[in-house]
């Protein structure tokens, strides 16, 4: 019996399903050397944001108009300086606060508000999922840019503002992709074998369908984070983000753009950290959806 009850264990008999997928995917990560990379280089760059106010070597607000434009390398101020005299690497960390705020945080509320709103439509069906469907494919018709140019402008300036407007456009498409998989989910026969039993929608919906629908959902989200932060920067750049003197990669790279023929290299790095964290956002979420194929 103890031979037959390793054997199991070691087999993975009678380890829970979700428990096996979720191991499974986090040994897939673990080997895959983009994945690792680019975990790595987020850990960096967040550890660096959140660890600012100790980290940092200077105040990002502090300006000296005998010390604009240092260039790279410069005695106190390793990556130079910006128009204004202010450090650029304390000006780069703070500044990434900011940023992945406006990255992630319009991503976490279009996950939550688009699959809640995904689930309802796609188990309701009928005349409900046409009606709110119908609806979102509105949003559909602007391109994501100009959407978002064009609530936050509606809105005014301002970073809840800006995060508002982000996620307006991310809702849409996190609810398409939710609704997608319910559909499909709620015509499985276990999901009829649970109405038959009695459950209730509520009951089918968190125990049956939830599990199903968070996998792909959460995939697609993540990758949407890259575009979060780029749309973000840009809203920023255009004066629509985050207001003057806090330190944000897209207006960084607004009030530098006088100086890039001056001192182009530093200049260029704001630009550089969005580009960095974008494709490292992107690589990641693209490993956790080959992890997560369940055809592999």
């Amino acid at each position: 019996m103890a031979t037959l009850l390793e054997s199991a264990g070691s087999t993975g008999i009678g380890t829970p399903p979700a428990r096996r997928r979720k191991s499974g995917v986090l040994h897939r990560l673990a080997r895959d050397p983009v994945a690792l990379a680019s975990g790595l280089v987020l850990l960096l760059i967040i550890g660096a944001a959140l660890l600012a106010p100790w980290l940092s070597p200077a105040d990002p607000y502090k300006a000296s108009m005998i010390r604009r434009l240092l260039p790279i390398g410069s005695p106190a101020h390793w990556l130079g300086t910006d128009e204004l005299g202010r450090d650029m690497i304390a000006r780069l960390m703070f500044g990434g606060r900011l940023s992945l705020t406006m990255g992630v945080m319009p991503v976490v509320l279009a996950f939550f508000i688009g699959t809640s709103i995904g689930l309802f439509a796609g188990y309701i069906g009928g005349w409900v999922n046409m009606i709110i469907m119908r609806t979102l494919d509105v949003f559909y018709a602007f391109p994501s840019v100009l959407l978002a140019v064009a609530v936050a402008g509606a809105l005014g300036p301002g970073m809840n503002n800006s995060i508002i407007a982000l996620t307006l456009v991310f809702v849409p498409q996190v609810v398409r992709i939710a609704e997608s998989v319910t559909t499909q989910v709620r015509k499985l026969d276990y999901i009829d074998a649970a109405r038959m039993s009695g459950a209730g929608a509520l009951s089918i919906i968190r125990v049956h369908v939830f599990g199903n629908v968070i996998g792909p959902v959460f995939v697609y989200t993540t990758g949407l984070i890259s575009v979060s932060m780029i749309l973000g920067s840009g809203l920023s750049f255009l004066g629509l983000g985050v207001k003057p003197p806090e330190p944000e990669w897209g207006l960084m790279l607004n009030t530098l753009r006088s100086a890039i023929y001056v001192n182009p290299w530093v200049a260029a790095l704001p630009g550089a950290m969005i580009f960095v964290t974008s494709i490292a956002f992107n690589l990641l979420a693209d490993s956790a959806r080959s992890a997560m194929d369940v055809r592999r």
